[in-house]
């Protein structure tokens, strides 16, 4: 069903064209009103059509407009206001008739849309023997929000965390490994008491430190791509080694994402590299096979190299992301590949995106396109790190805010179950953690605070939830039941509240399009955000138990929870009922 706005867009893209006549590649602005009591839409393109078509005073071509809008059940009121906006009053009925469509009780919340795309998003992407770290951590909220998004609008959706398990850390690893260990030795069990983390670092020191054991490295990379044995049984172990931490970060962040590692498409990047230079796109530079794209240029201004393959034959991650993105169009059959990386991965894509154009693997209809974000920073305004400068690890991170919350908790309900307490801190923590970043805006960086994210006020999960167990309060104290269908025969207004939170809660799939459109989830928190908020105030005026209007009231209420939970699942969120 298409939104109210949509709606709005078709009945003026025909009032324009029964104006001006028809405007080649026109499609009409229509936006949500901050100022209900004047409008719930504003139709902003009078002044814009006035001043490209020469048609004079845009007030007087607003006010043409309207008299050429079509017939129909949704506009109550069109006004001009200002030098030529549009406030539009949506008819009472018509808001009633589309609550009504809303099926809450659905068992199934997707709706496909017209055209069903397969789309695959790669985000999160840790390095195997390393860590995940606060770095990881927006890469891999933002790219679970979208997927969940695109899923619930009804597309097919492939989640791939691409890890870091081929290149030149293995060479080092597996060359230390094999100088301190004799090789029959190395096994899972006996690595398992080892910290991988502090043998990658020694390994890094030796490399940073000693030409030889650089150059033995280098060998090893070289021996683990041409399917060594011994090479690649150490390189599986450190694999399933650290494959295990990042699956327990993944279930605590309720995080659903499949592992691919670069390795799953080493065997196809001969044949990659093969097809390219058939193309006529593979230069040797240096002993290096190279793509010289038109405009990437050096600092210097010399042509900028796309090396897919180093003079030693081997390969890195330009190699792997071509191939990975020859196969994900050719063989996943993907419309659409979304990469959630930082922003300073941008040059790169840029050339692997100009590489894949002029390969002719992005067809007419596909898409793929880089979502780069910025930064977490401490209060000092430099990256996010523990006081003796290490990069802080996710896990610690995880634990801080759910012992915060915890303490939040036992603060507010001492006499609540110790247990419950946990459970409560585990959903609030992780919920402040995740809102806190997806409620920036993408390419922001933002100050990290555990007090702002926990707090019960402002733009924060807590003060969300809270609004979602107001209501659970209002069902328990009515005994009310909200799994049961709903009967909406006596719905009607009685107070503006009523309408303006009824409005509110009918655009909650015009935000899922805005977040979709942009990739930027801070427009799912902002509308979360201000139905909380509307909701709040209409707690505060509008009596709903025992009310003249009782039963409109508590199907607000089942609405708005609904709502509450529904957006708060697609930001991967739970609730509680009850704090």
């Amino acid at each position: 069903m298409a939104s109210i706005a949509e709606n709005l867009q078709t009945l003026f893209l025909e009032a324009v064209k029964n104006t001006v006549g028809p405007v080649e590649k026109y499609h009409p602005s229509i936006a949500p009103s901050g100022q209900p009591q004047f409008g719930h839409y504003q139709f902003n393109d009078a002044m814009k059509l006035a001043k490209g078509l020469s048609r004079g005073s845009p007030y007087t071509l607003a006010s043409q407009i309207i008299q050429q809008l079509p017939r129909n059940n949704i506009i109550e009121k069109a006004e001009v206001a200002g030098p030529g906006f549009i406030n539009i009053s949506i008819s009472p009925q018509f808001l009633l008739d589309r609550l009504k469509t809303i099926d809450l009780n659905q068992s199934q919340d997707k709706t496909a849309p017209l055209e069903a795309q397969t789309i695959l998003l790669d985000y999160s992407s840790p390095n195997i023997a390393k860590e995940m770290h606060v770095g990881h951590l927006r890469s891999t909220i933002i790219g679970d929000c979208l997927a969940n998004i695109f899923e619930y609008s009804g597309h097919r959706v492939h989640r791939i965390s691409h890890l870091g398990d081929w290149g030149t850390q293995f060479g080092m690893l597996i060359a230390y490994l094999k100088s301190k260990f004799p090789v029959s030795e190395i096994s899972e069990k006996s690595l398992a008491g080892n910290d991988l983390i502090s043998l990658y670092q020694s390994a890094r020191r030796l490399f940073d430190e000693q030409p030889n054991f650089q150059e033995t490295a280098r060998q090893e990379v070289v021996a683990l791509q041409s399917g060594d044995f011994q090479s690649q049984k150490i390189w599986k172990i450190l694999c399933d080694l650290s494959q295990s931490s990042f699956q327990e970060i993944y279930l605590k962040l309720n995080i659903q994402i499949k592992t691919q590692g670069e390795s799953f498409y080493n065997p196809l990047i001969p044949k990659t590299i093969e097809e390219l230079s058939q193309k006529g796109m593979v230069t040797e530079s240096e002993g290096a096979l190279c793509i010289f794209l038109p405009g990437f240029k050096t600092p210097e201004g010399n042509p900028l190299p796309l090396i897919i393959q180093k003079k030693d034959s081997g390969y890195n991650y330009a190699s792997t992301d071509l191939a990975a993105l020859r196969y994900r169009f050719q063989t996943i059959k993907a419309n659409k590949v979304l990469y959630i990386t930082d922003a300073g991965q941008t040059l790169h894509f840029q050339q692997i995106f100009a590489s894949a154009r002029q390969a002719g693997w992005i067809k007419e209809g596909h898409e793929v396109i880089h979502i780069p974000f910025g930064l977490v920073l401490g209060e000092d305004g430099k990256k996010l790190k523990t006081r003796s400068g290490e990069t802080i690890k996710l896990m610690t991170l995880i634990g801080e805010a759910e012992k915060r919350a915890l303490a939040i908790a036992e603060q507010k309900e001492p006499e609540n179950d110790p247990t419950r307490n946990r459970y409560i801190a585990h959903i609030l923590g992780l919920a402040a953690l995740k809102y806190a970043d997806l409620s920036q805006h993408r390419m922001s960086d933002y100050v990290f605070s555990f007090d702002k994210m926990l707090s019960l006020d402002g733009n924060t999960a807590p003060y969300l939830i809270y609004a979602y167990v107001r209501i659970q309060g209002i069902a328990r104290k009515g005994n009310l039941d909200f799994s049961r269908p709903l009967d909406t025969h006596s719905l009607h207004w009685i107070h503006p509240l009523e309408k303006n939170l009824a409005l509110q809660l009918v655009q909650f799939d015009e935000a899922l399009s805005a977040v979709l459109r942009d990739f930027l989830p801070n427009r799912l928190c902002e509308y979360l955000y201000q139905l909380s908020q509307l909701f709040n105030r209409f707690y505060q005026q509008c009596r709903v138990l025992g009310s003249e209007n009782e039963a409109t009231r508590i199907l607000l209420c089942h609405w708005t929870a609904r709502t509450l939970a529904k957006g708060l699942s697609l930001l991967g969120i739970k609730v509680v009922e009850k704090l």
